[in-house]
């Protein structure tokens, strides 16, 4: 509750400031007032309906669904640990699901730590040992218990309100200095082919850009869910873990877009800034020097 009110409280004065700052630069134009305020509420709409949906399409993309009844000993077992270790961390039990792919991954979602949902893919569930799937289910576990859903959904609204503002204000305001007549109202000319392409141009520039802040803030909370894993069942099963995915790593199938809270990222080596996870070698390395703990 706390983060979404932060966020609506952000959202707010960043408005109610850059209407301040267009009216003392001149800029006095109703529409103007109007694509700042719908901007905004734009981004912030669309924040909480992907944060309202996450864990519905998380299930459509990776074709799963809930488990409510164990079938196996295996599903008997994981469901037992995730309920004792949420109860430990005073939330509600997550949801749980197991899908098909070749790829040793696990992630998070849901729209709020006592509503989430913990996935497993079965190539997981069948290399890996007993402690270390214990040790990726509270790798995501500690995602929930913190909060990282609600915390990423949001910094990515905010980001992307200002990636929308910025390409389409710049464009907008340059059609307003430019234009013979600035006292018309419907000063910003849609189907002027020079701002559409300075817009979409724009939108890659800072889109790309504001990718290197979320990302920043994923990497770090990776490390914070390893040193809670680490805490609930012990540094040398989270880094048996680690290296067991490390020495496993495949190239993301179907939860390629669902990889921010996963356990492991998609790697970029050719910059850092965009990888959504820390290296392995680096996670393990916080772990032993217990670094975020």
């Amino acid at each position: 509750m706390i983060r979404v009110l932060l966020f609506l409280l952000t959202n707010l004065a960043v408005t109610i400031i850059l209407c301040i700052l267009s009216f003392f630069i001149g800029i006095q134009n109703y529409n103007l007032y109007m694509f700042i305020i719908s901007t905004f509420v734009f981004g912030f709409t669309g924040s909480f309906i992907s944060l309202l949906l996450s864990k519905k399409i998380a299930l459509l993309s990776i074709k799963s669904y809930i488990i409510k009844n164990p079938r196996n000993k295996t599903e008997k077992w994981l469901l037992k640990f995730i309920e004792k270790q949420a109860k430990k961390l005073e939330i509600n039990t997550p949801e749980l699901t197991i899908y098909k792919s070749d790829d040793i991954n696990a992630f998070a979602t849901g729209p709020t730590k006592n509503s989430s949902l913990i996935a497993l893919s079965d190539k997981l569930i069948d290399v890996m040992k007993k402690n270390e799937i214990k040790a990726v289910i509270s790798h995501e576990i500690t995602h929930i218990s913190n909060g990282d859903m609600v915390t990423m959904t949001l910094i990515q609204g905010i980001v992307n309100t200002f990636v929308i503002f910025l390409s389409k204000g710049i464009a907008y305001i340059l059609s307003y200095m430019f234009s013979n007549n600035k006292n018309n109202e419907n000063i910003f000319i849609k189907n002027n082919i020079i701002t559409l392409v300075l817009t979409l141009f724009l939108e890659i520039l800072f889109g790309t850009l504001s990718n290197c802040i979320t990302m920043w803030f994923s990497r770090k909370r990776e490390f914070y869910a390893d040193a809670g894993s680490a805490k609930i069942v012990g540094k040398k099963h989270m880094i048996s873990a680690l290296k067991t995915i490390n020495n496993h790593v495949q190239t993301f199938t179907k939860e390629e877009n669902l990889a921010t809270l996963s356990i492991h990222g998609k790697n970029k080596k050719f910059l850092d800034l965009f990888m959504s996870h820390p290296t392995i070698k680096n996670r393990i390395k916080a772990l032993n020097n217990k670094t975020y703990m």
